[in-house]
Parts: structure tokens; C-alpha cells; sequence
């Protein structure tokens, strides 16, 4: 609304130049301080520069005197980042350099026209200010006659006029960038001086358009750029409505410039190094947070409609499931189940024995997931609005008087401004939760959501922390949970909105999409770009929301979100019933094979968000991130990496390590034990083409697996109790790491779980002849368990590839060891 006038205002100009005043240089044990000069209007700005030691640099700029704080966003970052001192390199009239890190790393301040350079090894990286754009409005006094913006019939008053701001940057040598969710558009963000900019306002937006660059239901202001040697982020910290510009260079050029556009706050920036997009990833979930490591039945199947009607009809859904073979852990409620929409309660006449409809389900070890939304039904009459209301906890409208709006409870809802952490009534330890509408979502509200002058604990308007309503439901109802255990138990909730940081809390869904084609193929990108920004516990609701998808569509949509990290099949409340079992047995039985290889693939998954938790990097990877120099893989958005290199395949339904290692390399580097997911996102296909990366493209039958390697092999296995805090608190897990090397695979573990999971099979592929012996070192024993054995067999691993690949793969000689420890080393002699 209000930020289409500021993208104008910025955008036409004419920006005023501002000076650095060197003089007023200050180094600190944080960085350096500068005062900044706009000489028309005699306007000083405070600007400070602060490397980190995890290769980051943080500019903010602030007005160097307001007249009352401007907002800065809290809560997000997980800790004030460790700052380095800086030295000064070389000083002049025009520019100060300033270096840290043994001089690896600097940053150039510019005196006139005002720009920053950062420097890696004497090499400019990114330029802050490159185009001479900075912009601050900064606050004044109100007037006798109030500043307004009108939008529609809808009125805003800026109490201290307008104050936004913005800055470009320009990115050296770059000429793909991603991030920016969330928008229903390709991975790779276009350049958009052919038509608007991207949108970070989080919205309600039903059936929302593809290949948009309109904003979603949340929003992370990271933008991630990729050339082959280098990967580099960009971090803009602001709640408020913001507009993002890319403008790519002709490519003799190589460089991208970002113009980035918020309605308030402060600019705070912050400028990831790299080099490499492990690093990156690292260094942002050190900003922001890891991904919090999920309960495993998380990472099951999830059954949810909008509304399954009773218990009756949860217990018979239920039941349907074991009927038909079947596997899932979770069924859901939405809105329905309330009474009368008053969250945290239930409907007396359809849901009168909530406690024991959980127990009922918990028998089988499987989860309920209830709704609940921010807002609360206008009811004095019920004692949690009554609690809410005497704490003053609901959000305010400029008058003062608490805020009314519309949504599900009627047309008077109220919303809280932090929301509470409440336990709903009839709650056993099986129940976890979902937030949704938290955008917020207010019916017939500016653009459905709230007033931007609707007021906030400590008085600060809506339009500061827009973007992060939904971030603050998500956190309360983690923590809410969490305590419901006395902290023992890990929290499962799923919300809609988000921001930057949300990933600490749990899962995010792309929301109401719809049952065709070019959804299904939009999310598939939309997850990828959640992946790299942070949010790695994300998926799309299978089927499409809105609508009735036909039989081949719905099994294409289980096959490719089988693959992805959050699957839950979801529909609306007009939608027909969409139980696996309903569209005949062809049909049924598709979908219980690929939710079968799901369940068979927890192992694998589960290990991958161990990774996420501890390092940052995120379970689904485009394929430049596992290929960075592999120019043909950075528009690829149809296909991606499910975990890094690893040459291990863990296949635990069995008990079983597979050990595939195959004398093609293919790639000549050694990768593979990931999967390569390219799902079928075209109705009618019998084959698809596949990107090989550092290979020409082959044509590979749909749901056939390819994996290649050079005869280098590692990987691990990561489990613990699957539910508690343990693995934190008393190192309770077990990771297992396995190296192959030489003829030699060595088996470590570390971790104090004390599991019962055995590896009662290897079995090595690709060997070229049959070995003579096999030596077994058990760590501490000096003689083979009595139940060791070995055997020899010939196995076959198959791939849609090249002859020339297949010579290297096919009708080898195999060998299988049978054992129960778990600390060996296996050596193979021909």
C-alpha cells in the first residue's frame, strides 16, 4: 500500500548525495563509526561498520540524532555477532581502508559521492551505495495537519511523517542471485526493470498467481548470490513492507546491482562472505539460527483436511490407513474442531473426548495436529479473552481502544500483539500444534491484513514489525509446548507466515495452492528457495488445496513430495475427500509405494536434519550448491541434490548399510551417495530429460535412481531417542561416520546413545574382482563375534546411463558381511 509510494519516491529521485565526514572516524572494539552528511538539508546520519569473525560485515545506519528511537528488529538475530577490531591500511582525503583478519579482509569508506567497498584479497566484493541511492527519511515532529496516505477507502496516518529507507549494493562478478522468499516464481530472481519489483509483505493470498513476484505469506530478506568461485549473501534486518530491485549487467560486465526499499526502521545490512555456499549457509544460521532438529515423526507422512468432521470420522480415516497398508504418523484438524472458533478449545457435540481420541491414536504411536490462529473471538464471556484482554495483550488501533477486524470468529476479532503460549484444554503430550493466518489475516482489511497505524506493545506501530507477526505465533507456540514438558520434549508447529529466524521453530508450507500442474512445478522451486534462506523444514500441501486434482496429478504430486522435506497431503473444506484409497486400487497402490519409500528413507532424512541443526545446511540443495563450478547447474530449478556427496545410501527398514561404489567417474570429483530428485511436473510423461552435472544430459526412466562414484566413499548415520531434548542436554545420540578408502571402510561413533540398531548386512558394489580374504578389526576384541560370516554374491547396479557409463557399473562382483558390532574396520584384498 504505503510502500508503493515509497518505491516511487525512492525510486524517480532525485536521491540525495551524502559525505562521509572521515574525520569524525571512531574504531572500536566492534568496528568503526562515521558520521554521514546530506549537505542540502545539513542532515547527519550515524553510520557503523562491524566485521564479524564468521566473515561477515554488518552495516547500519541510523539517524545520527532522532527525535524518538527508530525500530530495530529484535528477536531474530540469535546473539549480537562477535565483532573484530579493525587497523587502518591507508588513509587519504577521498578514502579511508580499513583491514582485519591479518589484512585478508577490508573495507573502503569513500569521503564524496558516499560508497563502502568490501575487499576479499584485494578484491571488491560488494559496494555499498554503488549508485549513489541511499535514502533516510528521517522522523519529524507532527504537524497541526497529520501526514495520510490513503489506499482505497483505507486511511494511514504517519504520526512522525514518512520514514523510509533504502540503499543499492552492488555484487562484483555476479550474475545469478536466489533468495528473497516467498514468491510462487523460478529460483533464480529475475531482473525486474521489465516489470515490478520483488515484495517482502507477508499476505494472505488465496490461490495465489505463479510466476509472481507479489509477496506470500512470509518473507526472508536474504538475498544469495552464486559465481563459480565465490557465493555471497546479503542480509537486509527490517520488518516493515520492503521492495527489492535486481538489475543484471550485460554479461561482459559480470555484476548485479540490488536496490533494496523499506518503509521505516534502519538500514542494517549485513554482508555474507562465503566463500563457498557451505560457509554461507553456516554463517547466516549463526546469524539467525539453526534449523530446529524435528521429532522424527515430523518427517513421516501427515493426513490433514479442512475439516474431518468428528472423531468418528478421525478414528475411521485412521483405521483406513491400516486397512490399506499404509503408513503415516500424524492426522490434523483445522478451524472446525473448535468451539465456535475460540482456539485452544473444542467442539462439545463432534469432539466431546479430545484426550481420549489422542490416546486412541498414540496406541499406534501417531500424532493429532490441531489449528490455532492469532486472533481470538470477541467474547467476554470466555475466560482466555478475559486473561488476554486484563494483561493487554491484544494489538490497539491509533485511537487507543483495542483493535476489532474480521476473521473466522466473526466480524468482531480481536488480535493479540504477542501471542500467548497456552495449552488448549484436553491436551496430552500427543497433541502438537499449527499456526495459521498469521500474517495477519484480517477479512476486508487494507490488502486483508491489518491496519499499518494499529498499534503494538510499546507503542510501535504495525507497519515496523509487519513481517513479523507470524514469526512471533510460530515462537510462542514452540515455546508453549515445549514447556507444557517442563522442556523435555521437542515441539512440532507448522505455521504459515514467517521471517528470517523462524526456522528455530519449526516447519513452514507454501499455503493455499491449487490442485493443477503449474502448481505442483511452482513449488518445487518455492522450496528450494526456503531451503537456501534458511528455512529448511518446509513442503507444499500434496494434491493442491483448493480444487479436486485428477488421479495422475495427485500421484505425480506423492511422487515429488515424497522428496521434499514437510509431506502432508491437504485440501479445503469444498474440496472432495482426498483419502489415498479413494481413487482406485491403481491409484492406491502407487501412493502407498511411494509413501512406503518414504518411511524406508526416515534414516536418511532424519541424518539430514541433524546436519541442518548443527552446520546449516539445508536437506534439499539446488544443484549448484553441491556443483558450484558447474556453470549449466545454476538455473536449473526442476531438479535438486537431497543431502551433499556422501557415497553412503542408509536403507534401515531393513537394517542394512548399502556401500555402492562404482570404478565411473563420471563427474571427476567423487559425489553422489545424495539423491538426484527430478520429479515428473507434466501430465502424460513416460520420460524425462535429467542434468548430469559435469555430464551432457541424459534421458533417465522416472522413478529409477542414478548414483555414481570414483571408488571414494563417506557418509554417516545420526540417531537418538527421536522426541526429547536429550541429544542437547546429555548428548544423548549416536552419529555414526563411515570413510571408505583404499580397500579400507572404517566405521566410528560418537555420541552416548545407547541404541539398539545394528548393521547386520554391507554390501560393496562395484568391486572389480572378487576379493580373496576380508579382515575384520573390531576395536577392543581380538577375535570375530561367533556370528560373523562372509559371503560372496554377484549383484548388479543399474543406471539409465551412457555405455561407456555402464561399463563401469554393470555385473560386478559383490560381498556381503553379516556382523552385530558396530566399531569396525573392513579391509578387502584382491
Amino acid at each position: 500500500m504505503s510502500a508503493h509510494v515509497v518505491a516511487r519516491r525512492q525510486i524517480r529521485g532525485p536521491n540525495p548525495q551524502y559525505r562521509t565526514l572521515l574525520d569524525t572516524m571512531v574504531l572500536t572494539e566492534r568496528g568503526a563509526r562515521f558520521e554521514l552528511l546530506q549537505p542540502d538539508s545539513q542532515k547527519s546520519l550515524l553510520l557503523s561498520v562491524s566485521p564479524c569473525k564468521n566473515n561477515t560485515v554488518r552495516i547500519l545506519i541510523d539517524e545520527l540524532q532522532p527525535i524518538k528511537a527508530r525500530y530495530r528488529v529484535p528477536d531474530v538475530l540469535v546473539g549480537e555477532p562477535q565483532g573484530e577490531r579493525m587497523s587502518v591500511e591507508r588513509q587519504s582525503k577521498d578514502s579511508v581502508t580499513l583491514s582485519w583478519s591479518s589484512g585478508r579482509h577490508q573495507v573502503r569508506v569513500w569521503h564524496f559521492p558516499f560508497r563502502l567497498e568490501i575487499l576479499c584479497e584485494d578484491e571488491v566484493m560488494v559496494t555499498f551505495n554503488s549508485k549513489g541511492k541511499l535514502w533516510f527519511e528521517t522522523l519529524q515532529e507532527p504537524p497541526s495537519s497529520l501526514w495520510k496516505e490513503t489506499f482505497k477507502e483505507f486511511v494511514d496516518i504517519k504520526a512522525n511523517g514518512p520514514s523510509s529507507i533504502g540503499s543499492d549494493l552492488c555484487l562484483h562478478g555476479f550474475s545469478h542471485v536466489y533468495g528473497l522468499p516467498e514468491h510462487a516464481d523460478d529460483l533464480q530472481l529475475r531482473d525486474t526493470r521489465d516489470g515490478e519489483p520483488y515484495r517482502l509483505y507477508n499476505l494472505d493470498v488465496f490461490a495465489y498467481d505463479v510466476y509472481s513476484r507479489f509477496g506470500l505469506y512470509g518473507s526472508v530478506p536474504l538475498l544469495v548470490a552464486h559465481k563459480p568461485d565465490r557465493t555471497l549473501g546479503l542480509f537486509w534486518l527490517n520488518a516493515s513492507e520492503t521492495y527489492v530491485n535486481v538489475h543484471y549487467s550485460p554479461s561482459e560486465h559480470q555484476q548485479t546491482d540490488v536496490h533494496w526499499l523499506s518503509e521505516s526502521g534502519v538500514i542494517d545490512c549485513v554482508v555474507l562472505l562465503g566463500p563457498g555456499p557451505q560457509q554461507l549457509f553456516s554463517q547466516y544460521a549463526q546469524l539467525t539460527g539453526y534449523q530446529a532438529l524435528p521429532p522424527l515423526f515430523a518427517l513421516g507422512y501427515h493426513q490433514c483436511r479442512w475439516n474431518y468432521n468428528d472423531e468418528a470420522d478421525v478414528k475411521a480415516v485412521d483405521a483406513g490407513f491400516d486397512q490399506h497398508d499404509i503408513p503415516y504418523d500424524v492426522i490434523w484438524l483445522d478451524i472446525e474442531h473448535t468451539d465456535g472458533k475460540r482456539y485452544f478449545t473444542w467442539d462439545p457435540e463432534h469432539f466431546p473426548e479430545p484426550a481420549e481420541l489422542q490416546h486412541h491414536l498414540q496406541r499406534k504411536k501417531r500424532k493429532l495436529v490441531v489449528i490455532s490462529d492469532p486472533h481470538f473471538k470477541f467474547d467476554p464471556g470466555w475466560l482466555l479473552y478475559n486473561e488476554a484482554r486484563e494483561g493487554g495483550h491484544f494489538v490497539r488501533d491509533r485511537e487507543g481502544q483495542i483493535y476489532l477486524g474480521s476473521c473466522w470468529p466473526g466480524n468482531r476479532t480481536v488480535f493479540l500483539w504477542l501471542n500467548c503460549s497456552c495449552l488448549i484444554q484436553g491436551s496430552t503430550p500427543s497433541l502438537f500444534l499449527w499456526n495459521d493466518m498469521n500474517e495477519p489475516s484480517v477479512f476486508g482489511g487494507p490488502e486483508q491484513t491489518m491496519p499499518k497505524d494499529a498499534v503494538h506493545h510499546g507503542g510501535w506501530e504495525h507497519r515496523e514489525l509487519h513481517n513479523l507477526y507470524g514469526f512471533y505465533q510460530h515462537m510462542a507456540t514452540a515455546e508453549g509446548l515445549i514447556a507444557r514438558s517442563g522442556g523435555s520434549e521437542r515441539p512440532f508447529v507448522l505455521t504459515r507466515s514467517f521471517f528470517a529466524g523462524s526456522q528455530r521453530y519449526g516447519a513452514v508450507w507454501t499455503g493455499d495452492n491449487v490442485a493443477t500442474w503449474e502448481y505442483l512445478e511452482i513449488s518445487i522451486p518455492m522450496i528450494l528457495s526456503l531451503s537456501i534462506t534458511g528455512i529448511a523444514f518446509c513442503g507444499a500441501d500434496v494434491g493442491g488445496f483448493f480444487r479436486d486434482p485428477e488421479p495422475e496429478l495427485l500421484v505425480r504430486w506423492y511422487q515429488a513430495a515424497a522428496l521434499q522435506p514437510f509431506f502432508r497431503s491437504h485440501c479445503a473444506i469444498w474440496s472432495k475427500r482426498r483419502e489415498p484409497w479413494l481413487f482406485g486400487e491403481e491409484v492406491t497402490a502407487a501412493i502407498r509405494t511411494v509413501i512406503k519409500q518414504r518411511y524406508c528413507l526416515l534414516p536418511f532424512w532424519y541424518t539430514l536434519f541433524h546436519q541442518a541443526h548443527t552446520s546449516g545446511l539445508p536437506p534439499l540443495r539446488p544443484l549448484w550448491v553441491e556443483f558450484p563450478r558447474d556453470e549449466s547447474t545454476f538455473s536449473v530449478d526442476n531438479q535438486y541434490m537431497i543431502g551433499d556427496e556422501y557415497l553412503l545410501f542408509l536403507h534401515l527398514l531393513s537394517v542394512e548399510l548399502f556401500l555402492f561404489l562404482s570404478w565411473f567417474n563420471c563427474l571427476g570429483r567423487h559425489a553422489g551417495g545424495a539423491l538426484l530428485a527430478c520429479p515428473v511436473i507434466k501430465p502424460g510423461v513416460e520420460e524425462i530429460k535429467v542434468l548430469l552435472p559435469g555430464s551432457d544430459e541424459v534421458n533417465q526412466p522416472p522413478g529409477n535412481t542414478f548414483i555414481c562414484f570414483d571408488g571414494l566413499a563417506d557418509g554417516e548415520l545420526y540417531l537418538d531417542d527421536g522426541h526429547s531434548f536429550s541429544y542437547r542436554d546429555r548428548k544423548a545420540f549416536c552419529l555414526r561416520r563411515f570413510n571408505m578408502l583404499s580397500g579400507r571402510l572404517l566405521c566410528r561413533e560418537d555420541g552416548a546413545f545407547d541404541c539398539d540398531t545394528v548393521i547386520q548386512s554391507l554390501t560393496v558394489l562395484g568391486v572389480k574382482n572378487k576379493p580373496s580374504t576380508v579382515v575384520v578389526h573390531l576395536s577392543g576384541e581380538e577375535h570375530l563375534p561367533d556370528n560373523y560370516s562372509s559371503t560372496f554374491k554377484k549383484q548388479s547396479l543399474q543406471s539409465a546411463v551412457t555405455d561407456e557409463a555402464k561399463t563401469g557399473c554393470d555385473k560386478h562382483s559383490g560381498q556381503t558381511i553379516s556382523r552385530q558390532d558396530n566399531n569396525t574396520q573392513y579391509k578387502l584384498k584382491e
